[in-house]
């Protein structure tokens, strides 16, 4: 059931001028104006992934305000800085002691913030600050060890987001195994218009088996990626992944204690970022219905593929709110057409409506690290993406495929 997130070392920009700021155009879609090196490589600290999606302007058309997102997660504290009146009453569906808001392992809490964090206290600034959290307290290994819990409680939580006032339901903790109570649960979700987002695993060297809820018809699986928009070693692939969001050192809270912030890496991340993405698009388009802001997310995503193909790494692509928000791009398509399964909303799911791309937007066969998978790849890149002058290659690539629009950007256990 739940493990922490991959703990990495902290890392510092060590690449050249010109790195920095091809990874501000792979999250934000072009060279981003009076913007100089120096500026983008300081960015945050452990927040490079707002300047990188160019979250300032996205605010100043769209902060979430108006969306509600239920976490699915350990529990969410709503006294940290950070969430200060952004944390509405939510369900506890783990069965142990305690209430929503009572979060055993700070990871739910670390989620939250991430999405609608308001920067106080020095806390974390959400990607989009002004949504609100609705907390879904479910139970990992360790705290079902602890506790007598309830078996179901995945199911139930998903239930309870479904039946709340939430548009939007993240999900960051995950099992290798499909639970039918659990599936019946996620369609019961889509068939009340939720959007969902879980995160895809952290385990790709280590059997990468597909994690549920991620790998569901119905739910969109995010991967992960670093500052260049390259794929992460960790993060799990094949058809149980729909997008790529930021998710390589990312500032969460060390533990329950919220005492310090560490750096993390880990598809948790991800899905949180993707989430409060949606959040952002939903709030600037709040007449759009969830098919309808997961397909301008798919439609505006990074990549150098065929439209309408998904990459076995990084599925439709690297997610860029911006191009949505700031550059009105993006086609909404049809209000009750599921762009996962093709499917009406609320019929019955089938395999996903998307073939897998060509041969160039997979994972290069000559590199043995698993992390070289860049939207923007070629064949030309291909043969030298055993180095690491190939992953500068492939973020500049990206560069080249993607600077047309301003502002691209380029289980159970905790994943």
């Amino acid at each position: 059931m739940t493990a922490r997130m991959i703990h990495t070392p902290k890392r510092g920009l060590s690449r050249s001028a010109l790195c920095a700021l091809v990874a501000v155009c792979v999250w934000a879609g072009g060279i981003p104006p009076a913007a100089s090196a120096a500026e983008v490589a300081k960015g945050l600290p452990g927040q490079w992934y707002l300047k990188a999606m160019g979250a300032e302007d996205m605010w100043k058309s769209a902060t979430g305000k108006g969306v509600k997102v239920a976490v699915i997660d350990t529990g969410v504290n709503p006294s940290t800085p950070a969430l200060k009146g952004r944390v509405l009453e939510g369900f506890d569906a783990s069965g142990a002691p305690g209430e929503e808001t009572d979060d055993y392992d700070g990871h739910g809490t670390s989620m939250a913030e991430l999405i609608a964090g308001t920067g106080r206290g020095g806390g974390l600034r959400g990607v989009a600050p002004d949504a609100q959290i609705i907390p879904m307290r479910v139970a990992n290994t360790d705290f079902q060890n602890r506790h007598k819990t309830n078996a179901q409680d995945a199911a139930d939580a998903i239930r309870a987001a479904a039946d709340s006032d939430a548009k939007i339901i993240s999900m960051s903790v995950g099992s290798e195994y499909s639970d039918p109570h659990e599936r019946a649960a996620v369609e019961y979700a889509a068939s009340k218009g939720k959007l969902f987002f879980a995160s895809a695993g952290n385990n790709a060297k280590d059997g990468n088996k597909p994690i549920y809820p991620a790998a569901y018809p119905d739910v969109v699986g995010v991967a992960s990626a670093d500052r260049k928009g390259t794929v992460a070693e960790y993060s799990q692939h094949g058809d149980n992944v729909d997008i790529t969001a930021p998710g390589t050192d990312v500032v969460a809270w060390c533990d329950e204690s919220f005492k310090k912030y560490c750096k993390n890496s880990g598809t948790s991340a991800s899905a949180a970022i993707a989430s409060a993405s949606a959040a952002l698009v939903w709030s600037a388009n709040p007449d759009w219905t969830a098919n309808q802001v997961l397909r301008a997310l798919i439609d505006t995503a990074g990549r150098s593929w065929a439209k309408g193909t998904r990459s076995n790494y990084l599925g439709h692509g690297l997610i860029r709110p911006a191009q949505i928000v700031v550059d009105k791009k993006g086609d909404p398509g049809a209000p009750d057409i599921s762009p996962l399964t093709n499917q009406r909303t609320g019929g019955s799911p089938t395999a996903s409506a998307f073939p897998s791309a060509p041969a160039s937007s997979q994972q290069p066969k000559g590199n043995t690290e698993g992390d070289t998978a860049v939207a923007g790849s070629s064949k030309k890149t291909e043969k030298k993406d055993d180095s690491n002058t190939g992953l500068i290659i492939g973020g500049v690539a990206v560069l080249v495929v993607l600077a047309g629009g301003s502002f691209f950007f380029l289980r159970r256990r905790s994943v």
